[in-house]
């Protein structure tokens, strides 16, 4: 196909001027003379050395050339014709291979430019897919860990009713009377409570606190993702369109120098490491969150397992020590019982005692009596007969007696009063061991039950699955 057969194509005037080649080849035709252009032969020749002659029949003088000089410049004529039409010709041929090779190099340069800008919007996709997909993942890995945040705070909220459940249960046992303000196991357990469930808070609390900060570090990667992605978003649109520009695309221009102008501040090397590193630093931060939502599980466990152990050690206490204060106090009712049997009968005692005593009297006021009587006998009639030894043998004996009764009256009345001491006593510890019953039993265990440490109740235990 001849170069004139070929489709028209929209050219534009060029901006290159012309190279030092092409200058080199022009013809040098800005002086008109002929002689100029026959070289040597032509440069020893000009007009200036025409001769003159004398016409005779005007009567003036003429220049005139010579016939050889006429003859030599039809011959330089015909030599700088051919010269010229075969200058011509070649720098047509030379113009048609440039026209050709250049239209080619830059349709090859333009479809190889396009190709790299294709590759390029591919490149950028791909990363951009990469980006958002780690956005996307990232996204739900803040989601649940704020999700487990929430959670821990939760549970956080929820240690402070056992905790202030366990320091009433301590403040109502320091009511107790007497001998039941003992260090037992219910108030070591409660102490050992109050110590696990601080430590349970102290715990949730340092976990919160990372997730506080891993929240952070999570924002800062997901937003440095996000700028990432937002720009490359930006450079694939605008690849994109320079990709499907054409020659015959509206809005192309002259944009003079815009070659020399570089505003490039990565090579391909570092551009793919760039978003490869903020990739990998979400995908380690994603990693820290894992772990950290493991750590929130763990402790919200351990110390749910904890708290419902210790939770359940303080109810036996409770139970136990309840049943040994209710054995206690049933006990002592029934030594109450007893001793208010025995105080009765040491009254009846005491007064039986009393009654012999007074029986006494009169057998004493007649012996007595009969001794003062036979004391007035005269004279020889004064005589220690036996019934003089027999009354004073009953004086001795009923002074014995009287004696032994109320030795035994003294003895009873002593035990009377230590009998009604003990049943004071008794009545006391037991209304101290109603008090200690009451205190456990009604305000504390009251409390205790009215309170959901259940695993399938107690909103501590209620963790998220992911």
């Amino acid at each position: 196909m001849a170069y004139y057969d070929s489709p028209a194509i929209l050219r534009t005037r060029s901006a290159t001027p012309l190279t030092p080649e092409m200058s080199k080849i022009l013809p040098y035709v800005t002086d008109k003379t002929i002689a100029r252009h026959l070289g040597s032969v032509g440069r020893s020749m000009d007009m200036g050395h025409a001769k003159n002659y004398f016409n005779p029949a005007t009567r003036t003088v003429y220049s005139r050339y010579q016939p050889n000089d006429w003859f030599l410049s039809n011959s330089i004529n015909y030599t700088l014709s051919d010269k010229e039409r075969s200058f011509a010709e070649r720098l047509r041929a030379d113009a048609w291979r440039a026209v050709k090779e250049t239209d080619a190099r830059t349709r090859n340069r333009q479809n190889d430019v396009t190709k790299r800008l294709g590759e390029r919007v591919q490149d950028i996709a791909f990363w951009k897919s990469e980006l958002n997909n780690e956005i996307n993942a990232m996204a739900t890995e803040m989601e649940n860990l704020k999700e487990y945040k929430r959670t821990c705070e939760k549970a956080l909220a929820d240690t402070a009713n056992p905790l202030h459940i366990s320091e009433e249960c301590l403040m109502n046992r320091e009511k107790r009377q007497g001998i039941d303000l003992v260090n037992d196991d219910v108030e070591r357990s409660l102490v050992k409570e109050v110590e696990v469930i601080k430590k349970c808070q102290a715990r949730l609390k340092k976990v919160l606190d990372k997730a506080y900060v891993q929240l952070k570090m999570d924002r800062a990667a997901q937003h440095a993702l996000e700028i990432d992605a937002k720009d490359k978003h930006h450079a694939q649109g605008l690849d994109d369109r320079m990709q499907m520009l054409r020659n015959s695309s509206a809005g192309v221009g002259y944009v003079p120098g815009i070659e020399n102008i570089d505003n490039t501040i990565t090579i391909p090397e570092s551009w793919a490491r760039y978003t490869q590193e903020n990739i990998a630093r979400s995908q380690r931060e994603r990693a820290n969150s894992e772990r950290l939502r493991g750590e929130i599980d763990s402790t919200l466990r351990q110390s749910a397992n904890d708290m419902w152990n210790h939770f359940n050690a303080v109810n036996n206490a409770f139970n136990t020590r309840i049943r040994e204060t209710t054995d206690a106090r049933n006990k002592l009712q029934a030594h109450l019982q007893k001793t208010m049997q025995e105080i009765f009968d040491m009254e009846r005692n005491v007064a039986l005692l009393r009654k012999a005593i007074m029986d006494k009297e009169q057998p004493m006021k007649v012996a007595q009596t009969r001794l003062d009587e036979r004391t007035r006998r005269i004279n020889v009639e004064l005589c220690n007969d036996p019934a003089m030894k027999s009354l004073q043998r009953e004086v001795t004996e009923i002074k014995e007696s009287l004696r032994i009764l109320k030795d035994r009256l003294k003895s009873s009345e002593l035990s009377l009063a230590r009998l009604i001491k003990t049943k004071a006593t008794l009545e006391h510890d037991i209304s101290v061991k109603d008090n200690t019953l009451k205190i456990d039993a009604s305000f504390c265990m009251g409390m205790r039950k009215g309170f959901p440490m259940d695993p399938k109740v107690g909103p501590i235990f209620q963790m998220p699955i992911c």
